[in-house]
């Protein structure tokens, strides 16, 4: 296991010695932790995959984990761990999520027979509120993850007034944890900015390295799509969803376009704007939902990576090309700041400046050298990203909790 992780100045640096000032930390044995998720597994995203790797990682380590979420008959894919079913309803306009009503009484008989030491939550929706409200009560270790920027989704559907309240709304519930992770030091500036006052620490995210790589690349698969060797590549991979950012994704191909340049769009994801994107990029192959190996070879057979989604706590489908070595054309915002080396990786435009990113674009299209070194310098990025280091490090926010609050126990 490498020794060596990347910190939030996005230098490499040392793990820290596991050893706190006053007391030892707890075995993870003796770690017995109930994870909150309003989306562990129906719908699959970066955000449930995260936690499901930390789940199937901290029962390797020996601890106990129960989590809870809403669920459907037929999940995108099979949980990590024990999973009790919260009752939900589907959320109004976008059914495929659900929103759990709350934390019932027959949860908490489950959690009271549990005996959990930690409470996780991972969304501020009523079921985790009702989770921090349990620990407190009981006073357990309470901690909040934060996987994506749900207050900006308002502004994909006209609703951007209410942004400030909402995260107002969101922050009171992080504010009642002991201390909450983040993937990225501008999540924590942003965080602070808009009012947590609790301890924030860092939970980053990992890729798989022996899946995502540049050798996944195949241009007889590619030419099957009617892709020609000399054609340029730009590749979308997310949920099919305006918060995404496809509005200025489709404008700044349409300014490519005016400009006399003929784009070539490869989209691999699925969700309720396809049709309104297919219809804005009649041109585009669409691959749908890909996974495993597929994914990794769309990934690995594009030229140029476009993310214009400004909504990312941290953004693993970047992450994901940055190893499979595609250069990267992202906006300026959380996750994107913190992975993307602006001219050495790919490029950063401004969030909502779909000129400047269509712009970014023309020059890698235009200059396969510049592609070549952005390649190289993506794929090296990406190999300071380890899962195993990472998930030892929440495991070890874990137990120093633990150990923080036993001590002041000890104090009161």
């Amino acid at each position: 296991m490498n020794d060596e992780t990347m910190n939030f100045d996005g230098k490499i640096e040392k793990l820290p010695a596991i050893a706190p000032s006053r007391a030892a930390l707890p075995s993870a044995s003796k770690l017995r932790v109930a994870l909150f998720s309003g989306n562990y597994n129906y719908v699959k995203d970066g955000a449930n995959q995260a936690l499901n790797k930390l789940v199937a990682f901290l029962e390797t380590q020996g601890a106990q984990v129960r989590v809870y979420s809403p669920t459907v008959a037929e999940p995108a894919f099979p949980p990590a761990g024990t999973l009790i079913s919260a009752p939900s309803i589907p959320v109004p306009f976008r059914t495929e999520y659900r929103i759990a009503l709350g934390l019932p009484r027959y949860i908490k008989r489950d959690l009271d027979a549990f005996k959990p030491n930690i409470i996780h939550i991972s969304a501020p929706d009523p079921l985790c509120r009702g989770a921090v409200k349990y620990g407190r009560k009981r006073g357990l270790v309470t901690v909040a993850s934060v996987h994506t920027r749900f207050d900006t989704y308002l502004r994909y559907y006209r609703l951007g007034a209410l942004e400030r309240y909402l995260s107002t709304k969101i922050n009171k519930v992080y504010n009642q944890c002991n201390e909450i992770f983040v993937p990225t030091p501008c999540m924590e500036t942003t965080m602070r900015e808009t009012g947590v006052t609790v301890p924030i620490k860092k939970w980053s995210r990992g890729v798989d390295d022996k899946l995502f790589n540049p050798a996944q690349r195949d241009l007889t698969w590619r030419k099957t799509l009617g892709f020609e060797k000399q054609d340029v590549v730009i590749s979308f991979v997310g949920r099919l969803v305006l918060e995404k950012g496809l509005e200025q994704f489709v404008a700044a191909i349409n300014f490519l376009r005016r400009k006399g340049l003929t784009p070539h769009v490869m989209v691999v994801g699925d969700g309720p704007a396809r049709k309104w994107f297919q219809q804005r990029l009649p041109d585009a192959k669409f691959l749908g939902f890909l996974t495993g190996k597929e994914l990794a070879r769309a990934y690995a057979s594009s030229d140029i990576f476009f993310n214009p989604s400004r909504t990312e706590a941290f953004g693993n489908v970047t992450l994901e090309a940055m190893a499979s070595g595609v250069p990267q054309v992202c906006v300026d915002a959380t996750g994107s700041r913190f992975l993307v080396r602006h001219a050495e990786t790919g490029f950063l435009a401004p969030p909502d400046d779909a000129t400047a990113m269509a712009q970014h674009l023309e020059e890698l299209i235009t200059n396969p050298c510049l592609r070549r070194a952005f390649s190289a310098a993506s794929t090296a990025r990406s190999r300071h990203f380890h899962w195993d280091n990472i998930l030892l490090e929440v495991l070890s926010h874990y137990q120093r909790s633990l150990v923080g609050k036993a001590e002041q126990t000890n104090i009161l």
